[in-house]
């Protein structure tokens, strides 16, 4: 316990220049007096750290020391801290200490520039708690079981080796290899209830899930379509698609042309835009889509 505090007193030092015993203290949650005997045992081991009295005086070490920084470009330096920092934000990895100590070394000024919240709106406990239990599943190679909702309306029990989490489309998925069907299965975070860890392990090493456009596949297969939207849908469009699937006519209407898995969802997803869509191709899916808004008119 104590070397690791004493690198770090180096760190600090060579980040802030300057700080007194009080703050290092309080930093360490330990006693002033053992700082004191942490700075004198640093000055015997040869690094160059004076102390001043007085107003405004303090710890300071030696404007010319640094540590060796090995053959790291600038650019690579930043690309370090730059990948710590997003880690740190996603709360991946715990990595504030290894930041601080990293910064100090590269003698470069850490950049707060990103910050990741995995939950919905209205929904982070719930939401992150289950964040956790699936990081913690993968990285301590746990099998999970849950309850499922799929976009074709089926509720089922899971029981799965979780591989990975991929965050596509604005949604988060668990990558997994599900114990009964004996093959690789992709699901949508929102729609697993009930998650629960089990003691039983597996051995990462022996899966590899497929990309996700190959996972989805075999449930359901992407079609091509055309739809055009009324102009004041427009912020919703720009949610939803690719600026580059998107045309904008000469009166404002925005002509959408993209590849969705047909299923239940694709229904409920165009039914949400009410009037604001129509569906140019493919015929089936417009002529579907015309039926659930007569029939919608007639609940109502």
């Amino acid at each position: 316990m104590q070397i690791n505090r004493l690198f770090e007193i180096v760190y600090i030092l060579l980040e802030k220049k300057s700080t007194t015993a009080n703050e290092l203290a309080t930093h360490f949650e330990v006693s002033k007096r053992t700082i004191l005997r942490d700075i004198e045992t640093l000055t015997i081991a040869g690094i160059p750290i004076y102390t001043t009295k007085g107003k405004g005086g303090g710890i300071s070490i030696l404007d010319h020391f640094i540590l060796n920084k090995t053959t790291l470009t600038e650019e690579e330096q930043h690309q370090i801290l730059f990948a710590l920092q997003s880690l740190n934000a996603a709360k991946q990895v715990e990595t504030r200490e290894i930041l601080a100590k990293l910064s100090a070394l590269f003698q470069k000024s850490a950049v707060d520039w990103i910050e990741i919240d995995f939950s919905r709106w209205g929904q982070g406990a719930s939401d992150n708690t289950k964040f956790h239990l699936l990081k913690h599943a993968i990285l301590y190679q746990n099998a999970i079981e849950f309850e499922y909702f799929s976009s074709h309306k089926e509720n089922s029990h899971r029981k799965v080796f979780p591989l990975k989490l991929v965050f596509k489309s604005k949604s988060w998925y668990l990558q997994s290899f599900c114990i009964d069907k004996q093959d690789y299965r992709t699901f949508k975070l929102n729609r697993m209830l009930r998650v629960s860890k089990t003691t039983e392990s597996f051995d990462r090493s022996q899966y590899s899930p497929p990309p996700m456009e190959a996972a989805n596949a075999p449930d359901s297969s992407l079609i091509s379509l055309e739809l055009v939207f009324a102009s004041h849908a427009a912020y919703r469009v720009y949610d939803e698609f690719d600026e580059g699937a998107i045309d904008t006519a000469d009166d404002g209407s925005l002509h959408v042309f993209t590849r969705l898995p047909e299923d239940n969802w694709l229904y409920s997803f165009l039914m949400s835009f009410g009037n604001d869509v129509a569906v140019l191709q493919p015929q089936h899916v417009k002529e579907k889509l015309v039926t659930l808004k007569i029939e919608k008119l007639h609940l109502t």
